[in-house]
């Protein structure tokens, strides 16, 4: 007689906080670590000091970071554990979409960013999104980033030079969907532009990472505007 195997329940997504407001450590946990969001929260941290210890200790998949904090900030705390855990991710939170800290943040690596005062049914979205390794930010967003990071500034020419280098090694087709890309487009809108499947996107988009030396396609994105500059 055949068995049929038991459906088991994915593995919830482990989730740290890290915020100087308790408050809002608190609400975040409430909004996010109900059973039907899939999410459960493993671990909180008042500032990026802390956050250095509990992060690591919690087994976390995904990060919530508040990016002004005193002690030590969240960018500071994301390059660091970035650079010891890289497929950790990271969203930083900020209370605007102009902080100058979050253009930073996404340069050493943060999945994207989200305001504090995003709806909770998004907040849950984003976390299912990044925890899966998808993109997080929208068009409209990644258009805005991109808009800011194309402001001259000193390291500006040197940022060109180094962005041209790198998009050099990059064929014709890989290029088209590097642009793409940088406009915001997601693999689908990718697919239907350049006449390509969305397995062949995500191909692409894969050896992009590879080449390019990145993580995630908001970086991707920069560097495509880094190189136009």
């Amino acid at each position: 007689m055949d068995t049929v195997a038991p459906v088991t329940d994915p593995q919830p997504i482990r989730l740290a906080i890290v915020d100087d407001d308790p408050m809002v450590r608190t609400a975040l946990g409430m909004m996010l670590g109900g059973g039907a969001s899939g999410i459960t929260v493993v671990g909180e941290a008042a500032d990026g000091e802390e956050a250095l210890t509990v992060v690591p200790k919690s087994g976390a998949d995904v990060v919530l970071m508040d990016i002004r904090m005193p002690v030590r900030d969240g960018l500071s705390a994301s390059e660091v554990l970035l650079s010891r855990y890289p497929r950790l991710k990271i969203i930083v939170l900020t209370t605007f979409d102009t902080d100058d800290m979050v253009l930073s943040a996404l340069r050493i690596g943060a999945a994207g960013f989200m305001l504090k005062d995003t709806p909770p049914a998004r907040l849950v979205e984003a976390v299912r999104t990044v925890a899966a390794g998808e993109p997080m930010l929208s068009p409209s967003v990644t258009a805005q980033l991109i808009a800011a990071v194309a402001q001259p500034d000193d390291g500006a020419s040197e940022r060109a030079r180094e962005a041209r280098a790198r998009l050099e090694g990059l064929t014709e087709r890989e290029r088209e969907v590097a642009d793409a890309v940088a406009r915001g487009l997601s693999n689908a809108e990718i697919a239907g532009e350049l006449y390509m499947g969305v397995p062949t996107v995500k191909t692409h988009i894969g050896r992009l990472f590879t080449k390019l030396g990145v993580e995630n396609r908001v970086q991707v994105a920069i560097l495509v505007h880094d190189a136009t500059d």
